[in-house]
């Protein structure tokens, strides 16, 4: 595929653990000839942890993209009218932002993206970061996968000894993710075994 004059939304919400993980996927969407918007959760603007701090977080997106950071609903709301993203990818989706996307309530600039996208008929691609994907956030999900327009990266349990409800995605395939979802198209399988990755 041809990622010249595509424009990918990129929004982080606040699985700190994956960051450094989805980082060098940013890149893959720049090398390809994307047009990378990052857009950031309140968490991510605000909250140094032990991967990292905001500040090296906020300056790596701008650095990847060489674009500024949509950071609040205000940002993000013109998304909508403007119809600027061509596919729009949450990678990390946190089990918070799972829940509130499922049930339409919109207080972060990601999810705000994703309702402009939505809006516009136009594909939202989900890579989930959740320790309770097969807990309660699970009626989330079905509720999710399936809703119009929205697509998920492939994903499977990541510790199933130690930790029996977490989900997340194969961040290594958000590219291919977001391709086949440009098509109108759900990457295939869309459960894994993660964990053997």
């Amino acid at each position: 595929m041809n990622w010249s004059g595509i424009t990918v939304g990129y929004a982080l919400t606040g699985s700190h653990c994956t960051f450094a993980e989805v980082m060098p996927h940013i890149q893959r969407f720049v090398d390809l000839g994307a047009n990378v918007v990052p857009i950031a959760s309140h968490t991510l603007m605000t909250t140094d942890t032990r991967f990292g701090t905001s500040e090296h977080w906020q300056s790596e997106l701008k650095r990847i993209t060489g674009n500024d950071i949509i950071s609040t609903i205000v940002q993000a709301e013109p998304l909508g009218p403007s119809k600027l993203i061509d596919v729009l990818l949450i990678a990390p989706l946190t089990g918070n932002s799972t829940s509130r996307l499922a049930n339409a309530l919109t207080d972060s600039a990601p999810l705000m993206a994703a309702k402009a996208q939505m809006r516009n008929g136009r594909p939202v691609v989900l890579a989930i970061s959740t320790n309770d994907g097969l807990g309660l956030n699970a009626a989330n999900i079905a509720k999710l996968l399936v809703a119009k327009n929205i697509y998920f990266v492939p994903f499977g349990q990541d510790n199933p000894e130690q930790k029996p409800n977490s989900l997340v995605a194969r961040m290594d395939l958000v590219v291919e993710a977001c391709e086949a979802a440009l098509q109108g198209k759900q990457l295939q399988p869309m459960l894994v075994e993660r964990f053997l990755y």
